[in-house]
């Protein structure tokens, strides 16, 4: 025959391998028809090794999970329930949850499945027309390695204090609360006054804003770099280094432990924190249902927003993550208990964090509005004065903040993963070789962290805030997932779902494919444009305005990711030769060299017996390597 000397599939590669129907009889067939340029077999069983894949499916569910669950479940997610409305905020919260999070997490864990590729080069194959959604991913995770991992850098400095003395932010006597106003709330009583002045400062807020940060009068004003957080911010870098240098086999395992050991701890603050007098006041104030506020548009936006953050959706981690499972890893499944466990977290969060406000509250004598915080306030002044309240006060502060360096921790390293997986797929010939990763993932480390130097000077906290509520914002989020399902309703909901069936071995639930082509999209967009109709300007701490070109950098980041799909679109259109309508139906069409289940390799609709593989071009027919990875 005239393609006999092409070997069929090696027995190392049958583990990877889908099975296709025995075509009818006398029919040539080619196991695999390389494309141009490439080696057969041998290259494409090189290629996977290379590349990588999970041990086991622990693993997989670990790093995604150390990924998902973050800061942001303890120090946001709490915040968001109280401020709107307490319990009636599960009402958004879980239409979302259903409609948005659940569908979207499971279409960027399926598409990595399925086409073993990065963000960029995933979407390139199912939608050329598209791929600049993988690439506003990327640039979002290039501003989140930037920014993230500071917080990381000012966290060491709590447990460091712990250490070499008594913690110095419970007692206004500490050389680092020296000012005038400083007083000591632990040993205030409710009884001697009403509520502190307003010219008194707690001890932690000194030790947070004249220790941690020297906050300059404003971006203007960046000063120098505080090296204490420089050498914590090099140390985290160095930390993350080690921990994918070598991929996913060392990543795998890393995460058994960064990814279990805040769930210790957080049981521990819970059992400490329900005990406090006051946790109960504090936890109504959590649960409390205020049905009137779900007429505010607000909070749906905010319920949006918190679904798209906290599951790391349009950041490109879950397609990267999930491109080194099995082809038939049983994904829906996986999504499905990841995305409970991430929201189970944050519920189980909450009770923690407004035990502890509610003991603030009582001890102070104040409402707990004046005490209950979001983002780094939380974790960094309320977090740490209820910390001293236990007994080895130097132990639990300490490991109090090893949790929050570990919940970051995995958040970060698991992000650089991503990148720099996104970055091997795109350019395989010259990453993927012997020694290159470890200089990509090098030169990657250096050069954010040497960006990074700019937020750690005395002015760095409002370069911190731009990129929190620009870069990475909700906002963002919402305008990509408009596009994500567009992109899989254009390449065929059927089809891909087709290919879901072919992985797992059946069909999703019918809601997830209506998600797709209805709620999710309608939902993004009308979360979208209300969120540009809400916009205000920051204000740090709501009081600092900042000047025009401080905005103008904010909006910058946003529109640099944002920007990525229009752009690539009009250029891909414009690369692309023949008439128009000929341009978008070959844009909008899969690569066909990804895995097609059997029911469309059959021409003649009989049974599996009688299928028979799909013609290639130049009458060539594709056989079992054509059909997979």
């Amino acid at each position: 025959p005239a393609h006999a000397h092409l070997q069929p599939p090696s027995p190392s590669m049958a583990a990877y391998d889908r099975k296709v129907a025995a075509p009818k009889e006398g029919l040539p067939v080619v196991p695999w028809a390389p494309e141009e340029g490439l080696r057969p077999d041998q290259e494409a069983q090189d290629q996977v090794k290379d590349r990588g894949q999970w041990n086991n499916k622990m693993e997989f569910v670990l790093s995604v999970a150390g990924e998902i669950i973050g800061l942001g479940n303890v120090w946001r997610f709490p915040y968001l329930c109280y401020k709107n409305g307490g319990g009636a905020f599960f009402i958004p919260y879980f239409i979302f949850f259903f409609s948005c999070g659940i569908p979207v997490f499971f279409l960027e864990v399926a598409l990595g499945q399925y086409t073993s590729q990065g963000s960029v080069t995933a979407w390139r194959k199912i939608c050329p027309l598209l791929q600049g959604i993988g690439l506003a991913s990327v640039v979002i995770e290039a501003y989140l390695n930037v920014y993230y991992i500071i917080i990381l850098a000012r966290a060491p400095l709590y447990p460091f204090s712990s250490l070499t003395a008594k913690p110095t932010w419970p007692t206004a006597d500490a050389p680092s609360s020296p000012t005038e106003h400083c007083m000591d709330f632990l040993n205030h009583s409710a009884a001697s006054t009403t509520g502190p002045s307003e010219n008194v400062t707690s001890p932690v807020m000194e030790f947070w804003e004249r220790r941690v940060l020297s906050i300059s009068p404003g971006i203007q004003h960046l000063g120098g770099v505080r090296w204490e957080l420089a050498l914590c911010l090099l140390l985290a870098w160095i930390i993350c280094y080690f921990c994918i240098w070598k991929g996913v086999k060392i990543t795998g395992k890393v995460v058994y432990f960064t990814a279990t050991f805040p769930y210790l701890m957080l049981v521990i603050l819970l059992v400490r924190g329900v005990t406090l007098p006051g946790a109960y006041e504090g936890i109504i104030y959590y649960l409390k249902p205020d049905l009137l506020r779900l007429k505010d548009p607000q909070v749906w936006m905010d319920a949006g927003t918190q679904i798209f953050f906290s599951f790391a959706i349009c950041q490109g981690c879950l397609t990267a993550l999930g491109s080194y499972n099995k082809y038939h890893n049983n994904c829906y499944r996986d999504s499905i208990a990841l995305c409970f466990l991430n929201s189970g977290t944050s519920f189980v969060a909450g009770f923690v964090v407004f035990s502890i406000l509610g003991f603030m509250s009582r001890e102070q004598g104040v409402p707990i509005s004046e005490v209950a915080e979001s983002g780094p306030g939380l974790a960094f002044i309320a977090f740490p004065k209820a910390v001293t309240m236990m007994p080895l006060s130097q132990l639990w502060s300490c490991l109090f903040f090893i949790m929050l360096i570990f919940l970051g921790l995995d958040s970060q390293f698991v992000c650089m993963e991503c990148l720099v997986t996104a970055s091997m797929d795109m350019f395989p010939r010259q990453l993927r070789r012997s020694g290159r990763r470890e200089l990509l993932i090098l030169a990657i480390a250096v050069t954010c962290c040497l960006i990074g130097l700019f937020l750690v000077t005395e002015g760095g906290m409002y370069l911190f805030q731009l990129f929190d509520y620009y870069a990475c914002s909700g906002t963002c989020l919402l305008f990509l997932s408009v596009f994500e399902v567009i992109c899989v309703c254009w390449a065929g909901a059927d089809r891909f779902y087709d290919n879901v069936e072919d992985m797992i071995g059946y069909r999703p639930w019918p809601l997830v494919k209506i998600s797709w082509l209805f709620l999710t999209p309608g939902l993004c967009l009308a979360t979208f444009f209300f969120s540009l109709s809400k916009y205000t300007p920051l204000k740090y701490n709501n009081v600092y305005v900042y000047p025009a070109w401080g905005y103008f950098i904010g909006w910058f980041l946003a529109g640099s990711s944002m920007g990525c799909v229009p752009l690539f679109i009009i250029i891909t259109l414009l690369k692309t030769r023949g008439s128009f309508k000929k341009r978008l139906r070959q844009l909008v069409t899969p690569d066909p060299s990804l895995p097609q289940p059997k029911r469309h390799l059959c021409l003649d609709g009989g049974s599996s017996r009688d299928c028979r593989p799909a013609p290639l071009k130049e009458g060539l027919m594709a056989g079992e390597k054509e059909t997979h990875l």
